[in-house]
């Protein structure tokens, strides 16, 4: 049985790291409370954009506007890694790093034997995992969640949209963490460009085609519209992202928590029992002294 000290000290440092975890739990807690208010926001228009832009889309040639739906052979490939900048977060960045891998191993292991596949990362954990790893690395934006804004963001899918218009990537695919509450995460593959016109479900019935009036035309509102609702999607992947990384950050640490809990009362316990031994062996030596003494 461990030593008295050697318990004692197990017990403080365990408490220790039961404070830490405790505050960095209420701090997630405080961001996920924002980080959720906003993607709550943005989610219903950024959806309903998405929905106009794939009807829009499929009806307009490159030539009036709809560079960002043209479909070519997936030769070059960006893949777009979203993480955190922290860790003690979980499974969060795993998850992120699973697909990235597997999207480079087997949806698109040809285009990246042949060097065809590159990255932008946002999040230092992405960095560091493409960086490790010697992959085609193009950009790192670690910096964007350090204030994350619209303005900040716009650059970044700015870069990325005119690659695809000069051809430097033929597919352009999102890997990041959609916010579903505070205990859920889903990781997401979502094909950010070409844009894909929507698609009816297998037993739905064909809509009735309407003939809509479009002011001033079809090809300016589509040229007007697909670049704003492509930044707008990409800030939603980042507003998720973001949500997702505390609400999963806020689960860990809570997690932690109980654990410390648990172990500080087992060791307690066995601070207990090793002091009830030690007690009754100075008392079985005291008795038998005496009797030796008395004998």
């Amino acid at each position: 049985m461990a030593n008295l000290k050697e318990v004692r000290n197990r017990i403080v440092s365990v408490t220790s790291t039961q404070q830490i975890t405790s505050a960095m739990k209420m701090v997630s807690a405080a961001k996920l409370r924002r980080a959720q208010d906003a993607i709550v926001q943005m989610r219903p228009y950024a959806e309903k954009l998405r929905d106009i832009l794939g009807n829009l889309s499929g009806s307009v040639d490159a030539s009036e506007g709809g560079a960002y739906s043209v479909q070519r052979e997936p030769k070059k490939v960006l893949i777009v890694a979203i993480t955190s900048n922290r860790g003690l977060a979980g499974a969060f960045n795993t998850n992120v790093l699973k697909i990235v891998r597997q999207l480079t191993t087997e949806k698109y292991a040809n285009q990246f034997n042949s060097g065809n596949v590159s990255f932008i990362t946002v999040g230092k954990k992405a960095t560091d995992y493409i960086t490790k790893n010697k992959l085609n690395l193009l950009s790192s934006h670690n910096e964007l969640f350090d204030k994350l804004t619209f303005s900040l963001a716009t650059p970044v899918v700015q870069r990325i949209m005119d690659g695809f218009v000069n051809k430097e990537f033929d597919r352009v695919e999102l890997v990041y963490n959609q916010f579903k509450n505070a205990a859920v995460q889903i990781p997401t593959e979502e094909q950010f460009l070409p844009v894909l016109p929507n698609e009816l479900p297998k037993n739905a019935k064909k809509a009735v085609s309407t003939d809509y009036i479009f002011e001033p035309n079809q090809a300016t509102i589509v040229t007007e519209l697909i670049p704003k609702s492509l930044k707008v999607q990409f800030y939603k992947a980042l507003l998720d992202s973001h949500a997702a990384e505390h609400g999963a950050r806020m689960t860990a640490m809570n997690k932690a928590t109980d654990n410390a809990k648990d172990l500080i009362k087992e060791l307690k316990l066995s601070y207990n029992k090793a002091r009830q031994a030690a007690i009754t062996n100075e008392i079985l030596e005291i008795v038998g002294g005496a009797e030796a003494l008395n004998g």
